[in-house]
């Protein structure tokens, strides 16, 4: 039922296990995809995977390069973005007693500050055209906690609050914005928990198992397609019912 042919989409973080996963769903729905990360080596395999996927290198955290990203983008996609998925992210983890400041900058600065300037600059090309959907990928400990990371979750709580208020403000220009909220997922970034660690993790999950990268890019690829032109500001909550919002 979904098809997103002629759908023009940017995709951050596109080399990682989630992006990749979110990449190989849209362009098998036909989509055309601008897809950006920092691994010039991953990019240029994707490259060879996919004839006509643009890609761009691109660093999010160099916030003052952003708005001529989200420009250059825009003219290799036919002067129209359709839909923007933020999906980059870092962690950087400790307690908070020994986080440092610059743990602390440079989560935030990733994860919420160039969310919110990526955002920005997309909603004023999506205004022209009176159309356009944004994707938050956020994260189960920005509504839960965790410990280790008051950076990661202040980070991933506040995009989530603040697709909200975007929701509020762009609605009736027809710009959908949501989020989606990941729980523990089998990427590179679980694979560093201990295996005592993961098991009690796994005794939260009442479905009892993590989840994988293509549970996310199956909801990713719902919220980019027409079946959700009546949703936004909502969180959707993919994390084997470890969490209820």
């Amino acid at each position: 039922m979904i098809d997103l042919k002629n759908k023009n989409i940017i995709l951050t973080g596109a080399t990682g296990g989630i992006g990749s996963s979110i990449l190989d769903t849209v362009i098998s729905l036909n989509a055309n995809v601008v897809a950006t990360g920092t691994n010039e080596k991953k990019l240029e395999e994707l490259k060879k995977k996919y004839e006509n996927l643009i890609c761009i290198k691109q660093d999010i955290s160099a916030h003052d390069e952003l708005e001529e990203f989200i420009n250059n983008s825009n003219s290799k996609l036919g002067d129209r973005i359709d839909i923007l998925i933020n999906n980059a992210g870092i962690t950087k983890d400790n307690l908070t007693i020994r986080m440092d400041n610059e743990e602390w900058k440079k989560v935030i600065d990733i994860n919420l500050t160039s969310t919110f300037l990526l955002t920005k600059y997309v909603i004023k090309k999506m205004l022209k055209k009176k159309f356009g959907k944004i994707i938050n990928i956020t994260s189960v400990v920005g509504h839960t906690g965790n410990l280790g990371q008051a950076n990661y979750s202040a980070s991933k709580g506040g995009v989530s609050s603040m697709s909200k208020s975007l929701s509020l403000e762009y609605a009736k220009k027809n710009i959908m914005i949501n989020c989606i909220a990941p729980g523990f997922i089998e990427t590179s970034m679980t694979e560093k928990i201990n295996e005592d660690y993961k098991t009690q993790l796994k005794s939260k999950i009442p479905l009892d198992r993590f989840g994988t990268p293509q549970d996310i890019a199956n909801c990713t690829a719902f919220l980019c397609s027409d079946l959700s032109n009546y949703i936004t500001g909502e969180t959707i909550h993919v994390n084997g019912g470890m969490y209820f919002s």
